[in-house]
């Protein structure tokens, strides 16, 4: 495990139980809805990537879809376990470790933030092998251009910043199709958007001849 990672781990760890109860009332249904919208399938299987405590994995559950969380918090991952009683793997997004050609969707809501900027289209490259053809991921985003640890009075948290046209091409150089993007939240004006949503599909390669 990489230090930046085991840092970051050891806040979520130390700060599970109030992490939760400060997120859990959050509304991304726009980000959960636009994953749906662009699978293959719907309902589907979907991957929740980096699902905390569980509070969307619970989510997509209830809109019928079939779910799988991963997260590199042990607090988390048992967290999540208990509240959505599905599969749970504790994996970091450096090593990950996913079956080929399984998922319909990946939900990535403001988990790849702490990749660093030099890994992202090889961790994007790794997500898109365990989609099937034509299989979705919706990345959520912290806006900027910053890269480093952002300091708490518990610990910190390594956070990389981005924005649409910085993104966009490692997105793409991983083999994915934008469909779309946008910034949240919602019907705020624009200084106070401070997060970018990617909405992308796995490019199916076409066979000669």
């Amino acid at each position: 495990m990489e230090k930046h990672e085991a840092i970051t781990i050891a806040e979520y760890q130390l700060t599970a139980e109030s992490f939760k109860v400060g997120t859990w009332a959050h509304d991304v249904s726009q980000n959960r809805q636009a994953l749906a919208a662009a699978m293959p399938r719907n309902p589907g299987r979907i991957l929740d990537l980096g699902c905390g405590p569980g509070r969307d994995l619970v989510a997509f559950q209830a809109e019928g879809h079939d779910v799988v969380g991963l997260d590199a918090t042990p607090a988390f991952v048992e967290m999540a376990r208990q509240v959505a009683n599905c599969e749970v793997w504790q994996q970091t997004f450096l090593d990950l470790q996913l079956p080929e050609n399984y998922f319909d969707g990946i939900f990535a809501n403001a988990s790849l933030i702490h990749v660093p900027r030099s890994e992202m289209v090889r961790v994007l490259r790794d997500l898109g092998r365990s989609l099937v053809a034509q299989g979705a991921i919706v990345m959520s985003m912290v806006r900027g251009e910053g890269e480093g640890f952002s300091h708490r009075p518990t610990g910190a948290r390594y956070v990389v910043g981005w924005e649409y046209d910085t993104l966009a091409p490692c997105v793409e150089a991983a083999g994915f199709q934008i469909v779309r993007h946008y910034y949240r939240p919602p019907n705020a004006p624009p200084e106070a958007q401070n997060w970018l949503a990617i909405v992308a599909q796995k490019i199916v390669a076409q066979k000669a001849g």
